[in-house]
């Protein structure tokens, strides 16, 4: 550009901007690509079932596609190599030369080790470097749901920043990024179109449609769109997306996100089947339904005066349908009732009468702004939100991580920044699901798994501060894992990955330290009356030991004292096994009384 010329102004549309900055959504490589795949499909099945509400059945199925059928699905011939030395898998001759008398040298290495017994034949063989395993993968999610209006399937997928979970509403999402950012990302790597199938409950006609995305314009482009007869009497969605992934690094996450998920939700069937290219990798895991208490779909609720900015307050006031300005603070916010939106008016010198579209938007509007600001209002009470619950959180633990013991507690309503929030704990203590000793987190946020960045969010900052050994929990060898989850309409997230909640939140620090202090006291009585029994069991133990040698003392005092006297003998007793069990002889009930898995698994992993 020449000095001193001002550049060419330009505007870019939402879409463009998401598919230049992939991060913001979770998209940063081909591997984390397929993880956030799965996982925005799977969150927004779990909401269209839960908005019904009908009992989620989610079906993911992975399957692995080679670069050959790729390329022939989609008629892309390659040419033979012309020039090898522009490619980078290329090897020169003095490459060769160098690498073929390495493997000579350490193979005569190796045979001279093994001649004098030195053990060579030991030594593992060398790993081999692997290539690239970045591939294509068609990742289809399938949900038994509400389904989709036909109309509204292309701009409900296939375009940015729409959505219906916009406004003041605990959700999954609140963006409207999910399913467009994997349309977005099938179109950088693959070039092919999304194909949606769904269906309203009750409807006659199954919509189906193929959609791309115009990223310039942020507009879905769609390349077929019909209806069939629903003769299966079917309802709900299934999307069908073709990208490039990468499995092999993050299998590992995608497994914990499919455990996690059965956690945080026991009234749902997740069925999860992965399909490589050889078959020799192949995988189906099944999560069944523990429980079919559903949590009540989360209400929207009203801005808290506490919460909103001078801009937000200024949209509230151009689109609010009152009349008055006394019905406008009364009926647009929470916590305002009628009696303290006529002391508002009256502490702004205004007449509660007054027309709302009289109101000053600029000097009025920065005057109740700031009067908000030094109020003192009632808090939200938080019935708007839909917590997991105690019981289907105790459900999931067990379910999944076969505990020794467990316990759970939830807190009471608190409040940041103007917005309600729940936060429920679990603890468990001896989880064979767990690897090693020490503390392991599992966190949810709106009841979504965050598997990144744990050691800089709030919960791991109160474990570390917990003082584990009053409760008689040792933290250096007992296997303890934290599951804490928060709801709330507005989640402070760090960063834009969204994966942790900073320990200033000191509200939300608060509960959760006052939730796992709540269930290690619960733990410390478990385990306290387990060590209880167990002495007491070791006592009896010990004491039947000695019962057959009392009785034959006991008998040979009482026959001599007879045989003074004069009396009939009788026959000692025979010498008999002891009566009770040399092994444990604690009491049936005591199952009753610690909150143990029997055995019950319910997920399987078929390799």
């Amino acid at each position: 550009m020449p000095r001193g010329k001002a550049g060419k102004l330009q505007q870019r549309s939402p879409a463009e901007f998401f598919a230049e900055n992939k991060n913001i959504a979770g998209f940063d490589n081909p591997g984390k690509s397929l993880y956030t795949t799965i996982r925005e499909l799977v969150e927004n099945g779990l909401d269209a079932c839960e908005q019904v509400p009908q009992l989620p059945s989610i079906v993911v199925e992975v399957s692995e596609m080679s670069k050959e059928t790729f390329n022939e699905q989609n008629s892309v011939s390659l040419h033979s190599r012309v020039d090898e030395t522009m490619y980078r898998d290329h090897e020169s001759e003095k490459d060769r030369k160098k690498r073929e008398a390495k493997e000579k040298k350490e193979a005569a290495k190796e045979a001279k080790a093994a001649a004098k017994g030195g053990g060579g034949g030991d030594k593992p063989a060398p790993k081999k470097k692997r290539g690239s395993t970045v591939g294509y993968f068609t990742v289809t999610v399938r949900d038994n749901g509400c389904g989709m209006k036909h109309d509204d399937i292309p701009k409900m997928l296939g375009t940015v920043l729409s959505g219906t979970k916009y406004g003041v509403r605990q959700a999954r999402g609140k963006f409207g990024l999910g399913s467009k950012m994997a349309l977005i990302w099938s179109k950088q790597s693959t070039g092919l179109p999304v194909n949606i199938k769904s269906c309203e409950k009750g409807k006659k006609n199954v919509s189906f449609c193929e959609l791309d995305i115009d990223i310039i314009e942020n507009k879905p482009n769609v390349l077929d769109q019909h209806t069939e007869p629903n003769e299966a009497n079917w309802h709900g969605t299934e999307v069908k997306v073709t990208i490039e992934g990468n499995w092999t690094t993050y299998k590992a996450k995608i497994i914990q996100y499919m455990r996690l998920m059965a956690v945080i939700t026991p009234y749902a069937d997740f069925s999860f089947q992965f399909s490589s290219i050889k078959r020799d990798k192949d995988m189906k895991m099944r999560f069944r339904r523990r429980s079919d208490m559903m949590p009540a779909y989360p209400m929207e609720s009203k801005y808290h005066p506490s919460s909103i900015d001078l801009e937000t307050l200024k949209q509230l006031h151009h689109n609010s349908r009152q009349k008055t300005l006394a019905k406008f603070l009364e009926k647009d916010f929470e916590s305002i009732e009628k009696s303290m939106s006529i002391k508002i008016a009256g502490e702004l010198r205004l007449d509660p009468e007054m027309p709302l579209k009289e109101l000053d938007t600029g000097k009025q509007l920065q005057q109740i702004k700031q009067l908000f600001d030094a109020m003192n209002f009632p808090k939200p009470d938080g019935s708007y939100l839909s917590p997991a619950g105690e019981y289907n959180l105790m459900l999931g633990i067990q379910k999944q991580m076969d505990p020794e013991f467990v316990a759970t507690h939830q807190e009471k309503v608190g409040v940041f920044e103007g917005h309600a929030f729940i936060v429920e704990v679990g603890v468990c203590i001896g989880s064979s699901k767990i690897k090693k000793p020490g503390i392991t987190l599992f966190r949810y946020a709106n009841r979504i798994p965050m598997l990144f960045e744990a050691g800089a969010d709030v919960t791991m900052n109160v474990a570390k501060g917990m003082k584990w050994g009053t409760y008689k929990i040792n933290k250096a060898t007992d296997k303890i894992g934290i599951f804490s989850s928060i709801v709330s309409t507005k989640i402070p997230f760090k960063g834009t990955s969204k994966e942790y909640i900073g320990a200033d939140a000191t509200e939300i620090h608060g509960a959760i330290k006052k939730a796992v202090t709540a269930c290690a006291s619960s733990l410390k009585q478990k385990i306290t009356r387990r060590k209880t029994l167990r002495e007491k069991a070791d006592r009896k133990r010990n004491l039947e030991k000695y019962v057959s040698d009392v009785t034959n003392s006991l008998w040979s005092v009482l026959e001599s004292e007879a045989g003074e006297e004069g009396g009939a003998t009788a026959e000692p007793p025979s010498k008999r096994a002891r009566t009770a069990d040399d092994g444990d002889d604690e009491d049936d009930d005591d199952d009753d009384d610690e909150m143990e898995l029997q055995g019950d698994e319910q997920v399987r992993a078929v390799p």
